[in-house]
Order: structure tokens, then sequence, then C-alpha cells
């Protein structure tokens, strides 16, 4: 249901654009970039292509009706006054082009405020990826005064010592990266511990 829900979202300006368009140049251009700009949300929303995707969602909601409005301004130069049944549609465009903005911004605006509490470990994807030869023996989650963070013991099948194992992983030092561009401002980062038997990684938010 939510990946038709996000495919609808995403297609929605191409839509709406075919509803209001005059002139096949302007019309095929802007179609043709709205429909490009619909498959790369969609590849954020499936995981395709990795990118935060409250953000992703914001940004083509803010440009999609940029674009659009800049389509009809091109085709106003061109042609006669429109009649009144296009006024109509230009209108309904306009008003579900604004409601899927509001909805956007409220679901932007209750994202950023849940994720400043901090009480939610990142997701296991934010563990890294094993290289071949270590496997992870157990994963959970904690808490503490500093919030919430992801642990995973991985273990060699190789007969890697423990400092070899967190050479392999790369994490001889924590590494972290910016979670989000607008709405989630946290870093994530992750890294890894000798705890005397195992290695264990950890993943957590940063401010």
């Amino acid at each position: 249901m939510l990946t038709v829900l996000g495919i609808f979202f995403a297609v929605a300006p191409a839509v709406v654009w075919t509803t209001i368009a005059r002139t096949r140049p302007v019309g095929f251009a802007i179609g043709g970039t709205l429909l490009a700009g619909a498959s790369l949300l969609i590849s954020v929303q499936q995981g395709w292509i990795h990118a935060p995707r409250p953000d992703a969602h914001l940004v083509f909601t803010v440009l999609a009706p940029v674009l659009i409005a800049c389509g009809a301004g091109l085709e106003g130069r061109h042609e006669d006054s429109p009649v009144p049944e296009w006024i109509v549609r230009r209108n309904g465009a306009i008003g579900f082009l604004g409601m899927q903005f509001a909805l956007t911004l409220v679901a932007g605006l209750l994202y950023a405020l849940m994720i400043s509490e901090g009480s939610k470990a990142p997701p296991s994807k934010a563990l890294p990826p094993l290289p071949p030869g270590i496997s992870m023996v157990n994963e959970g989650t904690s808490c503490g005064s500093g919030g919430c963070w992801r642990a995973a013991t991985v273990t060699s099948e190789d007969g890697l010592s423990r400092p070899e194992i967190i050479r392999e992983l790369g994490l001889q030092q924590e590494s972290c990266r910016s979670s989000g561009w607008l709405l989630d401002w946290r870093d994530l980062c992750v890294s890894a511990r000798d705890n005397g038997k195992n290695v264990t990684i950890y993943a957590g938010w940063g401010y």
C-alpha cells in the first residue's frame, strides 16, 4: 500500500501537467522532466538510490510546482488567451499541488520533531556491510543518557584476530556522515570496539 502511495505521489505532478499543457514542445519538455524527477524519487523510495527519503520528497514537492509554473508561463508567450475550461483545470491543478505541498510540509515537520527526541536507534541498514569471512553473531539496540544506538557483534570465520577484523571493517576510527540535507540534521556515526572476546560494531546518532 505504501509503495502504491509513494508512486502516486511521485507521478502526480506529471499527471497534473498533462491536464493543463497546451503546446507540444513545452508540454513534452516539462512532462519529460517531471517523469525523470518521478523516476528518481521512486528510486529513492525503493532504496535503489541512497538518499534521505524525507528530504527527497520535500525537494521534489517544491520543485515540481515551480517547473509546472515555468512551463505554463512559457506556453503563455506563444499561445492566445486561454479558454475558460483551461482556467478551471489550471485552478484545480494549483489546488492539488498546493494540497500535496502542504501535506508534505506537515509530514516533514512532524518527522523533524520526532527525530529531535533522539529516542530511536538507527535502522539495521546503518551498520556497514560485512566483508567476506566476517559474520554477525547477534544484533540489538540499547539506550542510555546519550540516546539510543544499534550494536552488532561480529566474528571472523577465517581466524582473523580482533584488531584484524576492525581493520577489515575499515573502522579503526569512528566514521560519521550526514544523515540528511534539510529535515534531518543528525550525523550517523559508526565505530567498532574490541570487547575482549569479539568485535562489536556500533551505529548511533550524532548531533
